[in-house]
């Protein structure tokens, strides 16, 4: 089919893709071995995410590859898990759940300048109850620990 002088053996690509397509006329794609591959930088190829939290019941404990494109969704999911395990401890008797903040992060890759979704941060805020002698004991034993711990001896 021509339109002004112009055929439709091309077909324009969409969104972060800066090749042109070759179609036959019956719409199939000329044959692979004339078409270049669009290939991830060695740097987008080989990252890795990983969960850096001791909860054991969370995706990612062991490195995995995540699609530079499934990666928004897959690490937004990863941190649900950790807010739903924040609820599941804020609904257990004398807890009460006061925040759940997720950060999503955002990188640019050093070598080929794409952005991506380099992790996310879930941040949580839950208050016992002080009624509980077993967690006034693990308080006072913590602030023990903890004191002098942040004192800066060059002033």
């Amino acid at each position: 089919m021509q339109i002004n002088g112009m055929s439709n053996n091309y077909t324009i690509p969409i969104s972060n893709v800066s090749r042109v397509t070759p179609v036959n006329t019956d719409n199939t794609v000329d044959s692979a071995s004339r078409i270049k591959a669009s290939t991830e930088c060695s740097t987008c190829e080989n990252r890795r995410y990983v969960d850096g939290s001791n909860e054991m019941d969370v995706s990612f404990k062991t490195p995995g590859k995540i699609k530079p494109e499934e990666a928004f969704t897959k690490v937004s999911s990863h941190e649900r898990q950790h807010v739903s395990n924040a609820i599941a401890k804020g609904n257990k008797p004398g807890a009460k759940l006061i925040s759940a903040n997720v950060a999503i992060k955002m990188s640019v890759c050093p070598e080929c300048g794409r952005n991506y979704v380099s992790g996310g941060l879930t941040t949580t805020q839950i208050k016992y109850s002080e009624s509980n002698p077993y967690e006034k004991n693990r308080k006072s034993v913590e602030g023990s620990l903890l004191a002098g711990n942040f004192i800066d001896k060059a002033v």
